[in-house]
């Protein structure tokens, strides 16, 4: 017995020592390799190359290796065996693309051909159809610079040989200019409205200033000397018309109405006004909009929802179940409109079959499965079932050498890199094998990255991945001290964030709740805090707290109503104020599905659904979606 112990002991010290050792040789390597960098920044390249050639074996290798090449971009023979060597690591496309723009500017046209894949960049398009135009195939270029040409936005001055090219030849017809002259009007890019000007006759240019002084001033095809005819005059008046709704739809209605039966109005013209004019009076929820979308010759997925919304805000239910019926199979099958076909039956009359959809979509877990199950007396349908993932699973995925560059990162504090790395690695990933990952990326605490990995795997079951409940203890104790449910200040955190306390929008906003820095300015004054930075937002126990009560002021602001202030979360109270100007009062669903904002109307539908979730998972008390849409009368 003491012999076996022996041995146990043994062999216990010498896997420990093994894990020691092991320990103490990625510790150097990586401060070899941060060592490395530094003596590449500082030009000590021999230095540099002595360090890392101790480390072919340290996963961020060839990371370090591209470094050298990147600014060594003479070194031909080491550019092509990276290439080849690591060919599947991030770095080589990136490398592969610094290089070819190496050797254009230098002319090696048959190199870059050779070496030339699907670029990344207008750039490098460019100056491969160039390359092959030099190595004397001349007509790929040319077709290939007509496809280019078609364009509103600037060209880089990669493309300007392959632009003049183009121009020189005969096949840059008045009709391609026109066309691409009508493109930089509707990307408002004068730089380009003015250079292509130059490209006509004269009597050409009279008519692309008159073009460009409707484009200033759309009201100029309400005059009576704006007479159409031509075609292109018919494309001119029906552009302005585009332009004048937005400023003064009466007018453009009128005088459309007054000279749309003239010859020129072809069927593509009718249909890009009929839709500016429908859409614009859905939006702005006036009772024609209706009639006007019906006009639209060729409805669209927007037009034919709009139909369905310009019915629902003047609740004639027959005109809503019509517009139904003209969605397309695909789009009648989504929990959205099946809803509202459930409800627009009921309120005609047939209400044993609205009750049979209620039923059916009472089996989901959203939005309006949750408005259904409350409709139908039925518990609400959450269908939790976790990935199913083997130990081994995560531990075969996290030694592969994609996610071992991952973990590095990680280690070395640099999160940006972490993440590029991390959806490389992903994109090489089967849908099985992303479960994988996402069961990874929640253990490495990257809720975020967990959540949007099993969105890639296409699995919406797990309910623990989805719906994290990191930062739970400063979510309860702000979301108590105002009074407010703690799954609904997990449902905002959810859809602002994916609970990514580092997340920051373009527009500024930042944090977990998605805080605008003024605002929070403000909350801090009221709640006397010293306002610090706008970086004291990614702070958690910060934003969570300033958010919460940020959200509770909206909610005092109107009367309690959880959608309402929901939407002015996101869109602005103003806006929300706006919406609410009515003459008529709005069952609140009726409300949520007419707002005109895309992006709010989807924002306060997963927000609502996610609070339900939420509640579910915290084991809450039994909190219904028809509290979160209270009736709009009382608001």
């Amino acid at each position: 017995m003491k012999i076996k112990c022996q041995l146990i002991a043994l062999v216990l010290g010498i896997v420990c020592s093994c894990c020691l050792a092991f320990g103490n040789e990625i510790d150097q390597q990586r401060q070899d390799f941060l060592l490395a960098e530094k003596m590449l920044v500082q030009g000590k390249e021999s230095e540099f190359l002595r360090l890392s050639s101790q480390l072919t074996s340290y996963p961020l290798y060839p990371y370090l290796k591209y470094q050298w090449l990147k600014i060594n971009l003479s070194q031909t023979d080491a550019i092509k065996n990276f290439l080849v060597a690591y060919k599947d690591t991030r770095y080589a496309d990136t490398l592969r693309s610094l290089w070819l723009d190496y050797l254009a500017d230098n002319q090696r046209w048959e190199e870059f051909v050779q070496f030339y894949q699907d670029a990344n960049t207008l750039a490098q398009e460019c100056q491969f159809y160039w390359a092959n135009y030099k190595l004397g195939h001349q007509s790929q270029p040319l077709a290939e610079a007509m496809r280019l040409w078609l364009t509103g936005d600037n060209l880089p001055k990669e493309c300007d040989n392959l632009m003049l090219l183009l121009q020189l030849s005969p096949l840059l017809t008045p009709e391609l200019i026109w066309q691409r002259f009508e493109l930089a009007l509707k990307n408002n890019n004068k730089p380009l409205m003015n250079s292509l000007r130059y490209f006509f006759d004269a009597p050409s240019q009279i008519t692309a200033d008159l073009w460009l002084q409707i484009h200033k001033k759309p009201i100029i095809v309400l005059y009576e000397q704006f007479i159409v005819d031509s075609d292109l005059k018919a494309t001119i008046f029906a552009y302005g018309l585009q332009r004048l709704v937005q400023s003064d739809i009466e007018s453009a209605i009128m005088v459309w109405d007054s000279k749309k039966s003239q010859v020129y109005f072809n069927k593509q013209l009718v249909q890009q006004v009929e839709r500016s004019f429908g859409l614009a009076l859905a939006h702005a929820r006036d009772d024609r909009a209706y009639d006007r979308l019906n006009k639209v010759p060729e409805p669209d997925a927007d037009v034919r929802e709009w139909k369905i919304r310009s019915a629902l805000f003047a609740l004639n239910w027959q005109r809503v179940n019509q517009a139904l019926a003209e969605l397309s199979n695909e789009e009648k099958q989504t929990p959205q409109w099946q809803y509202w076909r459930a409800r627009a039956l009921i309120e005609i009359g047939d209400v044993q079959q609205g009750q049979v959809l209620y039923q059916t979509l009472s089996n989901d877990r959203n939005y309006y499965g949750f408005i259904a199950a409350d409709v139908v007396n039925k518990p609400y349908a959450f269908s939790d079932h976790p990935v199913n993932v083997l130990d081994n699973q995560l531990k075969v995925l996290a030694e592969h050498v994609d996610f071992k560059v991952v973990h590095e990162f990680i280690e070395l504090k640099r999160d940006l890199d972490a993440k590029r790395q991390w959806w490389f690695a992903v994109n090489k990933l089967s849908k099985e094998q992303c479960k994988v990952a996402a069961k990874l990326a929640q253990q490495w605490q990257w809720d975020q990255v967990a959540i949007i990995t099993l969105v890639k795997a296409d699995y919406w079951d797990d309910l623990a991945l989805r719906f994290p409940l990191q930062y739970s203890s400063q979510i309860q104790l702000n979301a108590y001290s105002v009074n407010l449910e703690p799954a609904l200040v997990f449902g905002l955190i959810r859809q602002e964030s994916m609970l990514d306390p580092k997340a920051m929008s373009a527009s500024g906003a930042r944090g977990l709740m998605q805080l605008m820095p003024e605002t929070a300015k403000e909350i801090a004054s009221q709640l006397n805090d010293p306002w610090q930075s706008v970086n004291s937002l990614l702070v958690p126990d910060i934003n969570i707290r300033y958010g919460t009560f940020y959200f509770k002021q909206l909610l005092n602001e109107f009367n309690g109503h959880f959608a309402l202030a929901t939407a002015a979360y996101n869109a602005g109270p103003s806006r929300v104020n706006k919406w609410l100007a009515t003459n008529r009062s709005l069952p609140t669903d009726v409300w949520v599905e007419t707002i005109p904002f895309k992006e709010t109307r989807k924002y306060v539908s997963s927000v609502l659904a996610y609070t339900i979730i939420y509640q579910q998972r915290l084991q809450g008390k039994a909190l219904k979606m028809r509290e979160l849409l209270p009736d709009m009368a009382q608001h």
